[in-house]
């Protein structure tokens, strides 16, 4: 089992900046991806960034990769998100999430594991 705990969220203006974190605890030399994903009342949940727990490779979505970044620090097993010109439509509930599987890439489905989520809201 993978134990993720999100923090950081809140609320900024438009423009701003947020850094979210995700600790993760347990079998955590099991996991091969760790994501950020977020979810409005509206939509489904949605992929945000990703990044590879061994190699450090990263994938965004076109909505943020000018935007945010993703990194890790294994010997912390941390997960950040850093979050720049943020925009009203980036307020959500961010999820950080963890695969094991191989190749999880953007599908919700794929990770095991997942955070109880951090609010992240972007104010006009």
């Amino acid at each position: 089992q993978v134990q993720l705990v999100e923090s950081g969220g809140g609320l900024v203006q438009t423009g701003g900046s947020l850094r979210l974190s995700c600790a993760a605890s347990g079998r955590t030399f099991n996991i091969y991806t760790m994501a950020w994903f977020r979810q409005t009342p509206e939509k489904e949940r949605e992929f945000v960034t990703l990044i590879n727990w061994r190699s450090g490779s990263t994938y965004s979505a076109d909505s943020v990769k000018d935007r945010f970044t993703i990194s890790r620090d294994n010997a912390k097993n941390m997960v950040y998100l850093q979050m720049s010109s943020l925009i009203p439509e980036d307020t959500a509930v961010y999820y950080c999430a963890a695969s094991i599987r191989f190749a999880s890439g953007v599908i919700t489905a794929n990770y095991n594991y997942w955070g109880q989520g951090t609010q992240v809201t972007v104010s006009s």
